[in-house]
C-alpha cells in the first residue's frame, strides 16, 4: 500500500511511494511545493495551505530552467548510463523531496539531513531524479544501522533566475531559506525532528550552506563537502550589475524587450552566448564581514577531495607559461615566493599549468577547511575534518577529483564493478549517518581518510601532510587573501567548466 501523510498544518494529504533497497523499505514524497514564484526576479512566497488537496507526491517536481550540461563528463560515468530529461519551470521549481523510513519504524522523531545540491549556482549538478544523488541508499543504510534519518533535498532558482536583474538579489539563497523554514515547520508529520537538523551540501551547495550558517537561524549540525564561502565569496554589486548589463544587451540582440520579459529559450541562449558558466552570491548587509561572523552551528563536518581544481583544468591549460608566471607579478611581496613554491616557471609551460592548478586547489579548498575548522574550534564547537582520496571508480587516472564524493556517498550509479570504491561509499554513508544522528563519526583529534585504494581510516597530522600541501597552505595563510586572491582571479576568471 502506498504511503500517505495527512498534514494538518498544511491542510493536505500527501501520497508518496514505497521503494525497497535490498530488503529495506523506504518511503518517498517527491515534488512537494514549498514556495511559489509570483513573477520573474521576485521573492518567493511560502506555500502554507494546500486547501484540503490530495497531493500526488510520487513524481519529481520541475527544476529551474538551465543550460543543458552533461553531468556524466566530470564524473566519468559511462556514456550508456542514461539520464532522462527533467521537466523545467521557472515558477514551479521551488519544490523539495523527502526520503524517510516508514512511519512504523519507531523511535520518532528522527534526525533530518537537508541537502543543497551544487552546480556552480547555474545548473542542477546531480539530482535525485538523475539517479546519481538518489538518497535511497543513505536512508536504507540508516535504518539497517538502527540510526534512521530523514533526508530532504531542496530545489531552488538557478543562474539568472536566482541571480535577479538588480532589484532583488540572491534569490536562490532566499529560496533555500524558505525551504529550510518549511522543513522546520512541517517535517514532524514525516517523522523528522525539526530541532535536529543537519544542513549540508557539496560544492556550490556547500557555499550556500556556509552562507546559511552565517546568516542563521542556528542548526545543530552542518556538513560542508568541497566548498565554503572562501570558494565563492559574496562579490560587490558592481560585478553583478556588469553581468546583468551584458545579459540585458544580449537578450535585446536576440529580439527580446528585457531580461524581465524575455522568453526562457532566449535567456538560455544569452547565458550560452555570454559563456556564463558560474554565478555568485552578491554582497548584502547580512553577509558583510562574513569571515569574522560566527557560524551558528554546534558541530561541523568539513573536508575536500584530493583534486578539486580539475574544474579549471581545461581553462588553465589554454594559458602559456609566460601568462601564468605573469599572474604572480601582481603582488610584489609574495608573488615571487608563491610562484617558486608552486614551481611556476615561464619557460616550463606544463609545470606552470600544474602549479597554477595546485595553487587554486590549496587556496579555494584545502586552506579554507583549516581556516573554518580553527575558527569553530576557538568557539568551542566540535569539528570533524576528513579527506576524500579514493580515485574515480571508472577512470582512476582522473584521481580523486571534485565531486567524486557524490558517486561514493550516494552510490546512485552501481559501483559493484569496483569493490574498493563501493566499500569507501559504504563507509562514507555510515560516517555521515553517525554524524547526523549526533554520534561523533570519528575522534575529533584525528581526521578521517576515505581512500585511497579502498582503505578508510583515521589519520594524524603527519599522515595528513603526506596527502595535502600543508606547508604551501601555511605560506598562503601567512600571505593572506589580499596577496593570493588577485593571482587566483587572474588564473581562473571565466575558466571554470563542469565538462572537464
Amino acid at each position: 500500500m502506498a504511503p500517505e501523510v495527512a498534514h494538518q498544518a498544511l491542510n493536505a494529504i500527501f501520497q508518496g511511494s514505497q521503494h525497497d533497497e535490498d530488503g529495506v523499505s523506504v518511503h518517498k514524497f517527491l515534488g512537494i511545493k514549498y514556495a511559489s514564484v509570483p513573477a520573474r526576479f521576485e521573492r518567493a512566497v511560502p506555500v502554507a495551505n494546500f486547501a484540503g488537496a490530495v497531493v500526488d507526491a510520487t513524481k519529481y517536481g520541475p527544476r529551474c530552467p538551465q543550460v543543458d550540461i552533461d553531468v556524466r563528463h566530470l564524473l566519468r560515468i559511462p556514456e550508456d548510463f542514461t539520464i532522462a530529461p527533467e521537466a523545467e519551470d521557472e515558477f514551479e521549481c521551488l519544490n523539495l523531496e523527502i526520503t524517510c523510513p516508514p512511519a512504523s519504524s519507531g523511535c520518532l522523531p528522527l534526525p533530518v539531513l537537508v541537502w543543497i545540491h551544487g552546480g556552480s549556482q547555474v545548473v542542477t549538478f546531480c539530482s535525485a531524479a538523475s539517479k546519481i544523488c538518489n538518497p535511497t541508499k543513505i536512508v536504507a543504510d540508516s535504518i539497517r544501522a538502527g540510526k534512521p534519518i530523514v533526508f530532504v533535498s531542496i530545489n531552488y532558482r538557478l543562474n539568472i533566475f536566482g541571480f535577479g536583474d538588480g532589484k532583488e538579489k540572491n534569490l536562490g539563497l532566499k529560496d533555500q531559506r524558505l525551504g529550510i523554514d518549511w522543513v522546520r515547520k512541517n517535517i514532524a508529520s514525516f517523522g523528522g525532528d525539526s530541532d535536529n537538523i543537519t544542513l549540508s551540501g557539496e560544492s556550490a551547495g556547500a557555499v550556500y550552506t556556509h552562507a546559511h550558517l552565517i546568516t542563521g537561524p542556528p542548526v545543530k549540525r552542518a556538513a560542508l563537502a568541497s566548498g565554503t564561502l572562501y570558494l565563492s565569496s559574496p562579490l560587490p554589486l558592481e560585478r553583478g550589475n556588469g553581468l546583468i548589463k551584458t545579459l540585458e544587451a544580449k537578450v535585446q540582440d536576440l529580439g527580446q524587450p528585457s531580461l524581465r520579459e524575455s522568453s526562457v529559450p532566449a535567456l538560455m541562449q544569452a547565458l550560452k552566448d555570454c559563456n556564463v558558466n558560474t554565478m555568485w552570491i552578491q554582497e548584502e548587509p547580512e553577509l558583510e564581514n562574513w569571515e569574522t561572523k560566527p557560524e551558528q552551528v554546534d558541530e561541523l563536518m568539513i573536508g575536500d577531495t584530493e583534486y578539486e581544481s580539475v574544474i579549471w583544468r581545461n581553462g588553465i591549460e589554454l594559458f602559456d607559461g609566460e601568462t601564468i608566471a605573469a599572474a604572480f607579478g601582481r603582488d610584489e611581496q609574495w608573488g615571487t615566493r608563491l610562484r617558486k613554491l608552486y614551481h611556476v616557471v615561464a619557460d616550463r609551460p606544463t609545470a606552470a599549468k600544474l602549479g597554477a592548478l595546485d595553487l587554486v586547489n590549496d587556496a579555494r579548498y584545502t586552506l579554507p577547511v583549516e581556516l573554518i575548522a580553527d575558527k569553530l574550534q576557538r568557539a568551542n564547537k566540535r569539528v570533524y575534518k576528513y579527506v576524500v582520496d579514493q580515485a574515480n571508480p571508472w577512470q582512476p587516472s582522473s584521481r580523486s577529483h571534485h565531486a567524486v564524493d557524490l558517486l561514493l556517498l550516494f552510490d546512485g550509479v552501481d559501483l559493484s564493478f569496483n569493490p574498493a570504491a563501493q566499500a569507501v561509499g559504504q563507509e562514507m554513508r555510515q560516517r555521515w549517518i553517525s554524524f547526523v544522528s549526533g554520534q561523533g563519526p570519528w575522534s575529533e583529534d584525528h581526521r578521517f581518510a576515505f581512500g585511497p585504494l579502498g582503505e578508510c581510516k583515521e589519520i594524524n597530522e603527519t599522515q595528513f601532510a603526506a596527502r595535502r600541501r600543508v606547508e604551501h597552505c601555511k605560506l598562503l595563510k601567512e600571505a593572506g587573501t589580499g596577496a593570493y586572491l588577485p593571482i587566483i582571479v587572474a588564473l581562473t576568471a571565466g575558466r571554470i567548466s563542469l565538462l572537464n
